[in-house]
């Protein structure tokens, strides 16, 4: 059986992976097959990858046909899924991975998608299904039937959102190493610097799949705070047109980002999951798992509360940004005839930057989270910077994706609590400090905190 195997390797982010895998410096330790619907194609990027892919195993599947992705999901034990838009294809690869007991992780920016798996009822075989004497409907959610088999479901495993995820996670440590493991977190705010970032065709296709596919009341479900999260938590601030930076000085200003949401969705969904493994460890942790563990080290305090923006030189950039996100979207949304010239305007399926645009970027995330009161009414503060050197928005996720399917494969005993049961998770509840690690080591991120005087 293979370790990994990439879904959608031909695509433009499919083949950033595959580069990525063929050239890793721990590539002896690990095998890897790529699938993809065109033989064509496949031996096109087999050639490209040359001496480096030499034995390396290739699958044609359709993702279209759920018979044929049930079978090639069973050849390795980890699969990417690099094959978007996720709300039309992604479901029956997760189905297929947790019925077979596969791993998986994917690039997925897709919220309200997410939220369809967690909660997604299909009828698994006995094996899956709590005990005859609960209380439980006939069906099982997927995020329920991949934790009662130790499966790891993780979407979202690149740039969205993968360094706000991991940001806020190490500001929690850091505070809590200063402050004392009681620590709670009040507000968490992160600023994104984004340097020469490009979109690919695939990309602009999750776009408009989400403004023609999916049911109204399905998106305006998955926009409503935590909604990704098992438990409610303290509402965030409203999104807004101007953005500063707490107590840093100078500041950092700028607009609401365009990836904003979904991230936000995401960290939330990690505050429920550490919450309600302390609250219920007995029953996010049975006795059966022989997991035990200090849940409080995790929680982030039921005061939690997250935003995020795009940093810009100034408030003149910022209003010009808002202005010209809000008028782009709004024509998109409710004039047809805009999609159709956006069509003809951006990149085809399977094209994006250039190899010289893909080296010459870089993100840069800071992050302050601030701790709530302490007995005597006094507050810490946690700077948290994150740097990513190359294009952001394709081979930084790339990387990123692959560093969590090798994680998977090489450090899963060193996973958090809720990544050694499983279930749908998040990439900081999934991975913890095994994928800061690996971020560190492949050379292209670092994550750097400090309490603030």
């Amino acid at each position: 059986m293979l370790d990994i195997l990439i879904l959608g390797a031909t695509g433009y982010t499919g083949r950033l992976i595959s580069r990525y895998l063929a050239a890793h410096r721990q590539r002896a330790t690990f095998t890897f097959g790529l699938a993809a619907r065109s033989q064509q194609k496949l031996k096109a990027l087999t050639d490209e990858l040359g001496d480096s892919v030499f034995q390396v195993a290739t699958f044609i599947v359709d993702v279209t046909q759920p018979d044929n992705v049930e079978m090639v999901i069973q050849e390795a034990r980890v699969i990417i899924n690099a094959v978007g838009p996720f709300w039309r294809w992604g479901t029956p690869v997760v189905e297929a991975c947790v019925r077979h007991k596969r791993h998986y992780v994917d690039i997925s920016g897709e919220f309200p998608w997410v939220r369809e798996i967690i909660h997604k009822q299909v009828a698994f075989s006995i094996s899956y299904l709590p005990p005859a004497n609960t209380k439980c409907a006939p069906f099982c959610r997927f995020d329920h039937a991949a934790a009662k088999s130790n499966t790891l479901i993780v979407p979202c495993a690149g740039l969205d959102s993968v360094p706000t995820d991991l940001i806020t996670y190490v500001a929690n440590k850091t505070l809590k190493a200063s402050a004392g493991p009681t620590t709670g977190i009040d507000m968490s705010t992160s600023a994104w610097e984004l340097d020469s970032f490009g979109l690919s065709g695939g990309s602009f296709s999750t776009f408009l799949t989400a403004l023609e596919h999916i049911p109204k009341h399905k998106l305006k479900a998955a926009v409503v705070g935590f909604a990704l999260s098992p438990v409610r938590g303290t509402s965030s601030p409203r999104r807004r047109a101007f953005y500063t930076l707490p107590i840093l000085d100078p500041p950092i200003r700028g607009t609401l980002s365009t990836h904003s949401s979904a991230n936000t969705q995401v960290v939330q969904r990690s505050w429920g999951l550490f919450e309600l493994a302390t609250r219920y460890p007995k029953v996010v942790f049975p006795p059966e798992l022989s997991i035990t563990v200090d849940t409080q080290g995790y929680s982030y305090g039921t005061a939690f509360k997250y935003e995020e923006f795009l940093a810009l030189p100034s408030r003149l950039h910022a209003l010009r940004a808002f202005t010209f996100l809000i008028s782009v979207s709004l024509a998109i949304i409710f004039f047809p005839p805009a999609r159709w010239i956006a069509r003809k305007l951006m990149p085809q399926p399977g094209r994006g930057p250039t190899d010289e645009q893909l080296e010459a970027g870089s993100v840069r995330v800071t992050n302050i989270t601030t701790s709530t009161p302490d007995s005597d009414g006094r507050t810490v503060s946690a700077r948290t910077i994150l740097k990513g050197k190359g294009e952001p928005l394709y081979l930084l996720t790339s990387i990123l994706v692959s560093e969590a399917a090798l994680a998977i494969v090489l450090d899963k005993d060193g996973f958090p609590p809720l990544g050694r049961h499983g279930g749908v998770l998040t990439p900081a509840t999934a991975f913890g400090d095994v994928l800061i690690r690996r971020l560190h080591a492949c050379g292209h991120f670092n994550i750097e905190s400090e309490v603030l005087p």
